[in-house]
């Protein structure tokens, strides 16, 4: 950095504070699980939803602090890639990298295809979820503080959404609450454990951005403590209120539940909802299409991918370049996949990049340890169980990509 505060040629500049942050963090959780996992976790694991739900904010919990500490030692763009590479060699932190943008990818897929499932009619849905990914691409590419500010806007009205669905759950009952749900089973216990981890994701969002924040040492851990925390508080009123007015089978059968808990009350609430709703799906796809950005940037600079994307712009201090390729790919898988199909490979592609970022923090030395170590063991475990209780298609299809991503880097090993 100079002296007038402007980054060098090639970085990124510091100006997300922790309020900034923490708002990034809870752009990219808010709206991503409440209003997209729950049905298809309702549907695996009935009436042991909430269970599901404890046990994948454990994991998110032990993910949180690995990845804290892990980020105040290696303030830099990148997350779990840098770290897999620092602590654990070069293919730990390609394995870590390409899991995160893979899944990222398809979480951006599934969040537009919310946004636009409630904003509009069926048949205008993929073609207004295109246009969301192409606007919001836009506004990253116009720099963090822009994308901070808007993130603020959409969260905001988003818990306003959210507090109408839970007064409204709790006050009301609907005739599905007294029907039979799906059968509690461990294993469909922890395949929705698997779908909500989905909605936990969003704070690593702010340790890819570790080149962005101010005081990152002191900033990171606090951002990525406060945003899981709130997300927690504000998941477990929902799931708990949802419950109470749908049941778990009315939760299973229908794709927009929430929408279902305000139809219980009449009047604007539903269109309260879909408002909100819409707002969230919107804060979390823009700071997903961030976080990827940060995140291609750091493996490019490293060409585990083509140098290209290592372009940082000139005047607005973004990875402009990832970010327009990462906004292209979206629009295609928008307009190629379903809602419930992104939400299980997104899971798969995130648990994997987590197990890695466990792995490095069990390995940092006492004077960089800032939680038990015990976390980042039961967080790898974790992370390892809840993928293999994923459905069978969501593996399959996470395999595949993953191995093609580890072949294209043995390839280029070899040719370089």
């Amino acid at each position: 950095m100079s002296q007038q505060g402007r980054p060098s040629a090639g970085t990124l500049a510091r100006r997300l504070s922790l309020g900034d942050a923490v708002v990034i963090g809870l752009g990219s959780m808010i709206g991503a699980g409440i209003f997209a996992s729950f049905s298809p976790a309702a549907a695996a694991a009935g009436g042991g939803l909430l269970v599901g739900l404890m046990i994948a904010g454990f994991i998110a919990f032990c993910n949180a602090t690995s990845s804290a500490q892990l980020a105040a030692q290696y303030p830099t763009s990148g997350g779990s890639y840098v770290y897999g590479r620092k602590r654990l060699g070069e293919w730990a932190g390609f394995f870590a990298g390409w899991s995160f943008v893979i899944g990222k990818t398809a979480s951006s897929a599934a969040m537009a295809l919310t946004f636009a499932t409630y904003a509009v009619p069926a048949p205008w849905a993929k073609p207004v979820a295109i246009l969301a990914v192409l606007a919001l691409t836009v506004v990253n590419t116009l720099g963090i503080t822009r994308t901070a500010l808007l993130t603020r806007i959409l969260v905001t009205v988003s818990l306003f959404a959210l507090t109408a669905a839970v007064v409204i759950g709790f006050t009301h009952t609907g005739t599905t609450a007294v029907q039979a749900g799906p059968p509690v089973t461990a294993h469909g216990v922890l395949q929705s454990a698997g779908f909500l981890f989905f909605a936990f994701a969003g704070y690593a969002r702010v340790a890819t951005m570790g080149e962005e924040v101010i005081d990152p040492a002191r900033t990171i851990p606090r951002a990525i403590t406060t945003a899981l925390t709130i997300a927690l508080v504000v998941y477990a009123l929902v799931a708990t209120s949802a419950l109470h007015a749908l049941g778990s089978a009315g939760l299973a059968a229908l794709s927009a539940p929430l929408s279902g808990v305000a139809g219980l009350a009449g009047g604007p609430w539903t269109v309260v909802i879909r408002i909100g709703a819409a707002a969230a799906a919107l804060g979390a796809l823009l700071a997903m299409i961030a976080g990827i950005g940060r995140t291609s940037l750091a493996m490019a600079r490293n060409r585990d991918i083509p140098g290209w994307f290592a372009a940082v712009h000139p005047r607005f201090s973004v990875p402009y370049r990832a970010e327009i390729t990462l906004g292209v790919i979206v629009c295609v898988l928008v307009a190629v996949t379903d809602l419930r199909g992104a939400i299980g490979f997104s899971s798969f592609g995130v648990l994997l990049y987590y197990f890695i970022a466990n792995a490095s923090a069990w390995t940092q030395d006492r004077a960089h340890r800032r939680y038990p170590r015990f976390l980042a063991i039961a967080g790898a475990i974790g992370c390892v169980v809840l993928v293999a209780a994923l459905p069978v298609p969501s593996i399959i299809a996470g395999v595949i990509v993953l191995a093609v991503g580890l072949l294209y880097r043995a390839v280029r090993l070899r040719v370089r």
